[in-house]
């Protein structure tokens, strides 16, 4: 095998001009070197700039994953989230069907007057306030002031619970009836009369007018 020192002089001795003449190991040498220079010119312009959008194809990759995961838990419980809709409907139309229409709220204060005066305590006010517009619904609070003793208290609140539309008390402020103003209660015993002031509220659903007028109109075009 020849020194490594023979193979440096002969490639100092190659005539750059005439590649043709040069020895077959100094050709195949060169045309590595030139390719080499070509891949890594190569990789510079073509490769390289490409590791940003190669990441950003991963990241995008491992989101789709993610996604495509949730839709296909979801998917797979989509009878379960039928029978959840079709159960929440229910309820809501339960719901739905305790608010008193609008003519029919009269007869629910009805109901809950009646329903105090069956408890045996005396009304001092009965005021129904501005009704009050939420997003579907509306609230129609009505201040009221009783007097009576604990366990009537009771009983009304209990029966104004009871009742088949829905009837919220709040602002429940309970105190002594003043000696000497007069006033007595039919049921009152004890240390005397207490006073029982609150807010009956109840509550209209707001789309009722909008299916009455459907109803209307659908009675129309059959006529």
């Amino acid at each position: 095998m020849r020194p490594l020192r023979e193979y440096i002089d002969e490639l100092r001795s190659l005539d750059q001009n005439n590649i043709g003449s040069w020895p077959t190991w100094a050709y195949g040498l060169a045309i590595s070197a030139v390719s080499l220079v070509i891949m890594l010119i190569a990789a510079w312009y073509f490769v390289l700039p490409k590791r940003d959008a190669l990441a950003d194809a991963r990241h995008q990759e491992r989101q789709l994953k993610e996604s495509f995961r949730i839709k296909e838990a979801m998917v797979s419980n989509l009878d379960a989230y039928r029978d959840q809709l079709a159960t929440m409907q229910t309820e809501f139309g339960n719901l739905l069907a305790q608010l008193p229409s609008k003519t029919e709220v009269p007869s629910l204060l009805r109901d809950v007057s009646q329903t105090r005066s069956a408890n045996g305590l005396d009304e001092e006010l009965f005021k129904p306030e501005p009704e009050v517009t939420k997003d579907f619904y509306a609230v129609l609070p009505n201040d009221l002031i009783v007097t009576g003793d604990f366990h009537h208290f009771a009983a009304f609140v209990s029966d104004v619970a009871a009742l088949p539309r829905i009837v919220t008390i709040s602002n429940v402020h309970i105190e002594p009836v003043a000696k000497g103003n007069g006033r007595t209660s039919k049921s009152g015993q004890g240390k005397g009369p207490l006073r029982m002031s609150l807010t009956a509220s109840t509550y209209r659903y707001l789309g009722e007018t909008s299916g009455s007028n459907d109803k209307n109109k659908g009675k129309k075009g059959k006529s």
